[in-house]
């Protein structure tokens, strides 16, 4: 899908391209590519990098044509991987401006809500790219609050029981973070490297760099904490899990060596050498009294140690 945005007052959306515009394509079609690539002519090694999912945060330039590649986070629909980031491609040069993702992302649409609520204005290209960053910054700390709920939830099943599939979720949760730290790490990286582009760097708004700086660090932080936390609370009950299992193991032993002491008794009675009690007619009921009696102490005797 593609659509055309005027910076005037916010971000308007208008029905065909015009002049220092903002060009704005989600999941491509093929007609959209060729607009792209034979139209605007934007470099075709370009459009191939920001499709690749596992692309890293990046600034590149080519016969005048300037790539930043940045990470975004993403809802995803593998119930194994709830949330994930994404490469959002800014494309350049002149008066031409393409944000390209291959990816259904909310973070573009509210910018655009939040640009023509503020009535935000976007004086050049490298102010929309920092903009979109600070952007990118908030909406991991959304979906970290997201993040938390899930970890919360998970928590409370089990305290009720320790089941494998609460167990999986807090993994999943962990494998996202882990995207997250990685994609805010390299947004960080790309950060640096334009605030400190030499022919550039003296036109940026100080106020808004200093803004993104902030968004990001707080980002990298929460997330950080929370996968701490995660890790924390996994060993935690890795834990519970090794104990509760020697706890039972516990209890089966000493059950065992219980049962045992009847079956020790009887198997003395049943030997076939004189006992004093072969001729006996209440031999047997006598049998079970010793037994009963060991037994019972047996049971004194765990419970005194705490093997129940």
């Amino acid at each position: 899908m593609i659509t055309f945005y005027k910076k005037n007052n916010g971000l308007i959306e208008t029905p065909t391209l015009e002049a220092n515009s903002w060009i704005s394509v989600a999941e491509p079609t093929s007609e959209e590519t060729s607009f792209l690539l034979k139209e605007l002519q934007i470099p075709e090694a370009f459009y191939n990098d920001i499709e690749d999912i596992d692309e890293r945060p990046r600034i590149e330039i080519e016969n005048g044509w300037f790539l930043i590649i940045l990470r975004i986070p993403i809802k995803s629909n593998d119930e194994k991987l709830p949330f994930n980031t994404a490469p959002l491609g800014l494309i350049f040069k002149d008066d031409v401006f393409v944000s390209l993702c291959f990816h259904q992302t909310d973070m573009l649409s509210d910018f655009v809500l939040y640009s023509q609520r503020k009535k935000i204005t976007i004086d050049n290209h490298f102010d929309l790219v920092l903009k979109l960053l600070l952007s990118s910054s908030i909406w991991f700390l959304k979906y970290l609050k997201l993040i938390n709920q899930r970890v919360k939830q998970a928590e409370e099943n089990l305290e009720e029981s320790i089941k494998n599939e609460e167990l999986q979720a807090l993994l999943q949760i962990g494998k996202c973070l882990v995207f997250f730290i990685t994609s805010l790490k390299g947004n960080d990286i790309l950060f640096h490297r334009l605030k400190n582009l030499k022919n550039y760097k003296d036109t940026f708004d100080p106020d808004l760099l200093e803004d993104v700086e902030i968004e990001l660090r707080q980002a990298e932080e929460t997330t950080n904490i929370y996968s701490n936390i995660l890790t924390g609370m996994m060993d935690a009950y890795a834990s519970v899990i090794s104990n509760n299992l020697n706890v039972i193991m516990k209890k089966l032993t000493s059950i065992s060596i219980i049962l045992m002491i009847p079956t020790v008794v009887a198997s003395f009675y049943g030997m076939n050498v004189p006992n004093n009690l072969q001729d006996s007619t209440n031999g047997f009921i006598i049998v079970i009294l010793i037994s009963l009696i060991i037994s019972v102490f047996g049971v004194f005797l765990f419970k005194k140690k705490n093997m129940f």
